[in-house]
């Protein structure tokens, strides 16, 4: 590296750990200094990127006997490696193992012949500690004429404790007596609640299925090595296919319009489990369900694979439910919240993140983030305004707690909002971010609302969960009407692409997020948006609570320290410069 790239990483540095107030950030990027924007210097003029149509289309599933889907393991060896946030000294494993079954009759394998055990320690081969958990199956029944059941192989789930934190660790999983353990495998701790301390890389999926997009996805994912994944629903999209596999569709109801009952096809699962394994055995996955998630068979019963198949911090949370729940990652205090579920202001989950919010320390952590899957904000015709009764009851709470970013999938396509609070454009609103478009059959979304002939009618998009609260508008450049006639202001940049998203926080204000794009042959660079988050809690709050006024106090110190160290840097480079 020259001395010019030298001082220019150490500018980019100095800019980002010293200045709350600068409107726009540099960093280096091939040598060069890049200009990106920071919320400061919104609201943005709103932006639809186009591209190629042919780029847009969905792909076709992968085959079971794909290689990253198939079984490449025998008996009651663990396949399926899982790892999930419990606490930030603790780590859920989870992993399957024995054979699924499909067919007309099916027996449930008993999950008290295999044991559960996770090995683990510091150093590679030397185990220096063990825990054991629980086992458990599932079946998804369809007692009509033509239709498969299904049970599942066994699903284990082991809470490992007693963590140090930012701590390498390697560990196997499986049955030490039979014996039937994994290779080993190696993951890294987050750090502790704090201020000053963040995950390396955080990703944001939505959407994501088994196609060959779906696979371009994962693979960018990994060369970003994220330190922790948010799924934010509908993961494999089992429910695309009839109980005899085959053929995914597209459109369900279209394909399969004789249907007795919305079947799926849960081989799905399992291969889903093999595709993330090299992913999730050694990053920690965080999900929160998904209306193809939703899974019903007899008796009523939904959700059964999800219920079973992951591991939460539900009981770690105080929440008790598996569809919704928080859990922090260094600085950030991340709500996962289900859409699926009741989400009135009279209801459970309602009343849990009410007392979770009251319970949040931002001294400790400053960033708070919420997902869930529907996007309350959309300017695509698809899902407009369908979870509109979803965000009538939680909104003025979110805001009201100073909530930084809300992540959603649902709508296959990106969508960045401005600060935006009740539709109004709102510096103390959140950021929202539309990620529905990990790359699963279902084509991605590219009629906007607010396209000529595009705007849904009110009896369309109605929610699978909850009710109907479709309006018009009663001010602004929309008043009157239920669509706009243009991308609305609090629309900031939108574009139709399969992809993930990066977020990287820096301090405690700033914290910079990218949208991955897959399609390379842009003949451009993949990133297809970038931006600084800033938050800026003090002109948020008239009256700040005493919490809030203690993080001032101590940013205000933070950034003292971390000003002088880095302009020191900055001056010792220049010199060190000048005498080279």
């Amino acid at each position: 590296m020259g001395n010019c790239e030298a001082l220019k990483i150490l500018l980019a540095i100095f800019l980002i750990t010293t200045t709350t107030t600068t409107k726009v950030v540099l960093v280096v990027a091939g040598g060069t200094l890049q200009r990106i924007p920071t919320t400061l210097q919104g609201p943005f003029e709103p932006v639809t990127r186009r591209f190629d149509p042919s780029l847009r289309r969905g792909s076709d599933d992968l085959p079971m006997n794909h290689t990253r889907l198939k079984k490449n393991v025998t008996s009651n060896f663990p396949e399926q490696i899982a790892l999930a946030i419990s606490s930030p000294t603790s780590m859920w494993v989870s992993w399957v193992s024995g054979d699924a079954q499909i067919g007309s009759n099916v027996t449930p394998l008993d999950p008290s012949t295999v044991a559960s055990d996770v090995w683990y320690g510091k150093q590679s081969g030397k185990y220096t500690s063990k825990r054991g958990g629980n086992a458990t199956v599932y079946s998804q029944l369809y007692p009509f004429k033509g239709l498969l059941n299904y049970t599942s192989g066994i699903i284990h789930h082991v809470k490992i404790d007693g963590l140090d934190p930012g701590t390498k660790y390697y560990y196997k999983c499986g049955d030490s007596k039979i014996p039937a353990m994994s290779a080993e495998h190696v993951f890294e701790t987050l750090p502790l609640p704090s201020p000053t301390s963040y995950p390396h890389r955080i990703a944001v999926i939505g959407d994501l299925g088994l196609t060959s997009n779906s696979s371009t996805t994962v693979d960018h994912l990994i060369q970003n090595d994220p330190s922790l994944i948010l799924m934010v629903g509908d993961l494999t999209y089992a429910n695309q296919y009839l109980t005899t596999g085959g053929k995914a569709a597209s459109c369900y109801s279209c394909a399969f319009p004789d249907a007795p009952i919305r079947e799926t096809y849960q081989p799905r699962w399992d291969g889903w489990g093999r595709f993330m394994e090299p992913l999730t055995s050694r990053v920690p996955m965080m999900v929160i369900e998904g209306n193809h998630e939703i899974e019903p068979q007899v008796a009523g019963i939904t959700f059964k694979s999800y219920l079973t198949r992951f591991a939460v911090p539900s009981e770690e949370s105080g929440s008790n439910s598996n569809f919704y729940y928080s859990f922090n990652a260094g600085g950030v205090h991340f709500i996962m919240l289900g859409a699926y579920v009741d989400y009135n202001s009279t209801g459970a989950q309602y009343a849990w993140l009410k007392e979770d919010l009251h319970k949040l320390d931002r001294t400790v952590t400053p960033w708070l983030a919420a997902a869930w899957h529907p996007p309350w904000y959309n300017s695509y015709s698809s899902h407009y305004q369908e979870f509109e009764c979803m965000r009538q009851e939680m909104e003025a709470l979110l805001y009201q707690y100073g909530v930084d970013i809300v992540f959603s999938g649902h709508v296959h396509a990106y969508e960045r909002m401005n600060r935006v609070y009740n539709y109004t454009l709102d510096a103390c609103g959140p950021v929202y971010i539309t990620v529905g478009d990990g790359g699963n059959i279902e084509q991605v979304d590219v009629d906007h609302a607010d396209d000529p002939g595009k705007c849904p009618s009110a009896g369309e998009n109605l929610p699978e969960f909850g009710g109907v609260c479709h309006l018009n508008f009663t001010s602004g450049p929309a008043k009157g009407k239920f669509c706009w006639s243009k991308q609305p202001e609090w629309s900031a940049y939108r574009e139709s692409s399969f992809g993930h998203g990066i977020l990287e926080v820096v301090n405690s204000t700033y914290a910079l997020w990218t949208w991955h794009r897959n399609q390379d042959n842009y003949k451009e660079d993949s990133r297809g948006d970038h931006i600084y988050i800033v938050r800026q809690p003090e002109l948020c709050f008239d009256t700040p609570p005493a919490k809030q006024r203690g993080q001032q106090t101590n940013e205000t110190a933070a950034t003292s320290a971390k000003w002088m160290q880095a302009f020191s840097l900055f001056i010792m480079a220049i010199i060190v410069t000048r005498s080279l």
